[in-house]
């Protein structure tokens, strides 16, 4: 008789076994995730979670988990059916592979939006993940981590809640463990806890992570470079004073090799994080140029194309920001000609406009800076993305911006000539530029002639009273009428009628 009574219970543990195990399965498909919704799937697992079998309980948060990193609405599910307090409370008292996989389902709620990752949080999951960073096991370390990582990133609130949990330290030393991907992932938590604000960065610092980070920048493992160098950015970009604990780490010229590195993503965030050192001071852009930073950058956008481009055309801008000397050193390593390009070339709108940017911060300093971009056909090229009528408003602004300031520094005349064709709001630096070179140069006056210049700004129609008209009439002054007159568009006219008035036999 017992025998039959036990048969009965293994046979039901057996279907709860096959249920679950075949549940995770199918949520391994995005094609069955609408029908398993259908059939109930979250209020049928939630039992299973308290199961008394441990291999059941582990399936169901495996399967919890798939069904909730599928989309936020199975997410807001699990909350709803009020699944999460029931796996913090596992999470706390089972075994580490229950763990790992309660650890997932929290990360996968967490993921979608902030609330649902404040939804994790309200459930008193913090302290249970903090806790699940001291295990022995590294890979519910790792998923503790991930989870963290998760919540942190959505806002400044959300960190706070996980620094002041006590993450911050432990994270650290998950950080410092000889597995790879725990590296990677405290890495990574660490830097999307960094990320909003000075003070969370702060955090981070003061628990010694930098120097640890600093170290591995060498590392031979590509992921691990990419969060490193990412986390390091985080820390820099806020001011000044973390930007030169980052530089302090000795981080050059060892982060310059990761430019050349054979992942694409490694190069990137390097050169996200020499882009936010490099925006400070003039003294931080100055360590970077000294360590050989701006011919490293230069090859990178050589190199890089689309959004990849963007930290390193960012760079040359701000170092080229701070002064002749340092833009100099951008016009020196071969700057211009990759500017340009990206410029020209690059179908997005965002990088020709921080091309624009760049190209006009190093312009903009003296005759010498105008000249190598004038000579580098840099200014027509600006003058056309100004033009172009699918350009965004963004990129006009900065292409005008940087025409203006490079306009009136520029004295080389020969560059500007193109330049005559461009409409009134631009066109009247141009000839204000040539209303100061050419008053003390003779030879310059003569090609003004030659080059057919001066019969174009005949030709231009500017408003009596307007700054424009006053150049061009400036200009006028330094030759004789009659040369004047005979540029002029109507002078065929005026000859013409001069014959029909004039009376030979008189």
């Amino acid at each position: 008789m017992s025998r039959a009574v036990l048969q009965v219970f293994e046979e039901y543990q057996k279907a709860r076994v096959t249920f679950v195990q075949t549940v995770a399965d199918l949520a391994t498909r995005p094609q069955n995730i609408d029908a398993l919704q259908n059939a109930g799937v979250m209020a049928l697992l939630r039992p299973l979670l308290l199961d008394n079998v441990a291999s059941i309980q582990q399936s169901a948060a495996l399967a919890l988990g798939r069904l909730a990193n599928y989309s936020d609405e199975l997410a807001e599910s699990v909350v709803t059916h009020e699944i999460l307090p029931q796996l913090v409370y596992s999470l706390a008292q089972q075994n580490r592979f229950y763990k790992k996989a309660a650890a997932f389902v929290l990360r996968a709620v967490s993921k979608h939006s902030p609330q649902l990752a404040q939804a994790v949080v309200d459930s008193g999951a913090l302290e249970a993940l903090v806790n699940c960073l001291e295990e022995f096991d590294p890979s519910v370390k790792e998923a503790a981590a991930w989870a963290l990582g998760y919540i942190a990133r959505h806002t400044k609130e959300l960190a706070q809640t996980v620094v002041d949990a006590g993450a911050v330290p432990l994270l650290v030393l998950c950080f410092q463990e000889p597995e790879l991907t725990l590296k990677r992932i405290s890495a990574s938590a660490l830097s999307d806890i960094c990320k909003h604000s000075p003070e969370l960065a702060q955090t981070v610092v003061d628990a010694g992570a930098v120097s640890l980070l600093a170290k591995d920048i060498s590392h031979n493992d590509a992921p691990l470079k990419r969060q490193v160098c990412s986390c390091l950015a985080q820390i820099a970009k806020h001011s000044v004073d973390l930007a030169e604990v980052v530089v302090e780490a000795e981080i050059f010229p060892r982060i310059l090799h990761c430019l050349k590195d054979i992942d694409e993503f490694v190069r990137k965030n390097a050169a996200t994080c020499i882009r936010e050192i490099a925006r400070h001071t003039p003294d931080l852009a100055k360590l970077i140029v000294n360590a050989g930073g701006v011919a490293a950058m230069v090859d990178y956008i050589t190199e890089a194309r689309g959004n990849n481009r963007l930290p390193g055309i960012m760079t040359l801008g701000y170092i080229a920001a701070f002064s002749e000397t340092l833009a100099l050193a951008v016009v020196v390593s071969k700057g211009i000609p990759p500017l340009k390009d990206a410029l020209i070339n690059e179908p997005e709108d965002h990088l020709k406009a921080a091309s624009a940017w760049s190209l006009g911060q190093i312009g903009r300093h003296s005759p010498d800076h105008a000249r190598a971009l004038a000579e580098a056909d840099v200014l027509r090229r600006l003058l056309a993305v100004y033009l172009h009528q699918d350009s965004s408003e963004d990129l006009r602004t900065k292409a005008k911006r940087a025409l203006k300031s490079v306009i009136q520094k520029c004295t080389h005349l020969p560059a500007l000539e193109p330049l005559l064709e461009a409409p009134p709001n631009i066109l009247k630096y141009v000839v204000q530029q040539f209303a100061k070179v050419l008053p003390s140069d003779l030879n310059a006056r003569k090609s003004f002639v030659q080059s057919g210049g001066l019969q174009k700004i005949q030709e231009v129609k500017a408003e009596v009273g307007s700054k424009l008209h006053d150049y061009i009439e400036e200009i006028n002054m330094l030759y004789p009428p009659e040369i004047v007159q005979y540029y002029s568009p109507n002078y065929a006219e005026t000859l013409l009628k001069k014959m029909e008035d004039f009376n030979p036999s008189s």
